[in-house]
């Protein structure tokens, strides 16, 4: 069974954490680069990226728990914790001039009002940018995912601040992290027809991003970002039974049956219901762009979705 992962899935955080005036007072004798939602499976590469190219003391974490950012800390990264669900967290989290990344979060329908109080937080704070990472055609997409993104952009516009939106596409390992279940079922179940699909992997769109926050030249841009090709379902279940060398066949299905196959391996409704329009979507080419954009942005080609597969399959 396969079970799509969307970015509304990625890990957060949870523990409060204080930092007294005076330490704040200290932390804003420079701008920072502010990531939010930092200890999701995004949010650590860019991190992480962040460290190659500016000095520990120039980046910042904001997370709901302090605790799972202590490796950061102890090479002079800074802690602010924040909740979204309580805007007053936000209070300081930011300064005038940082160049802040909202990762977007991952409760879907919750999104937009936790948004709302990231985007009114740095208002405040009059930030150098604010960067947030979307979804693939935002402002015309028909997923039932992108309606908080694009609610979050005009948000954002609305704000008045220097802004640039990464628009995400799908990454790769919404499939690659599922081959266990396909090998072992010898089946991948879908929705998306022959529709095409421009995958990245997540240490890509992170390179995009820090790229931007550390470039210039970027205020008030909109990045649609896919990988270089892309493939149907199909293509990439022929791949991987290629790779293996075990048979595993795609089985197109009406929407409606997907995400009641969803259910029946206890995917909450919802949750189905979303991974099977997100199918539905595919089918209809609302995740494949052709722009090449995220490959300009970090410098390289994008990884073909095989080599996905290849590494995948050797992590067992």
């Amino acid at each position: 069974m396969r079970c799509v992962l969307t970015k509304s899935e990625y890990p957060r955080y949870g523990k409060p954490h204080s930092i007294s005036r005076l330490e704040r007072g200290k932390e804003r004798a420079k701008a920072m680069f502010v990531v939010t939602g930092a200890s999701g499976k995004l949010g650590q590469f860019v991190v992480e990226g962040l460290l190659k190219k500016v000095p520990a003391d120039q980046v910042a974490v904001a997370v709901r728990n302090p605790d799972k950012a202590k490796a950061w800390a102890a090479r002079g990264v800074q802690v602010r914790q924040v909740d979204y669900d309580r805007p007053e967290t936000l209070n300081g989290a930011f300064g005038k001039g940082d160049t802040v990344l909202l990762i977007s979060a991952n409760e879907v329908g919750k999104r937009f009002p936790q948004h709302s109080a990231v985007i009114e937080a740095a208002k405040k704070a009059g930030v150098k940018l604010l960067a947030y990472t979307s979804i693939l055609f935002a402002d015309r997409s028909g997923l039932s995912l992108a309606g908080e993104h694009k609610a979050t952009e005009e948000a954002i516009r609305a704000s008045g601040l220097p802004y640039v939106f990464l628009r995400n596409g799908w990454y790769v390992e919404n499939y690659t992290e599922h081959v266990g279940p396909a090998l072992q079922y010898g089946v991948v179940q879908g929705s998306a027809k022959e529709g095409r699909v421009a995958t990245a992997t997540r240490q890509e769109y992170a390179d995009a991003a820090v790229a931007v926050l550390t470039g210039t030249g970027h205020e008030n841009q909109v990045y649609e970002l896919a990988g270089d090709a892309s493939f149907t379902l199909p293509e990439y279940v022929a791949e991987l039974s290629r790779q293996s060398g075990k048979p595993v066949k795609y089985v197109d299905l009406p929407v409606a049956e997907f995400s009641a196959a969803l259910q029946q391996v206890g995917v909450p409704k919802p949750f189905a219901d979303t991974l099977a329009d997100a199918d539905a979507g595919l089918s209809r080419g609302e995740l494949n762009d052709t722009s090449r954009t995220l490959s300009r942005l970090i410098g390289r080609p994008t990884a073909p979705f095989g080599n996905a597969i290849g590494a995948a399959l050797k992590q067992g």
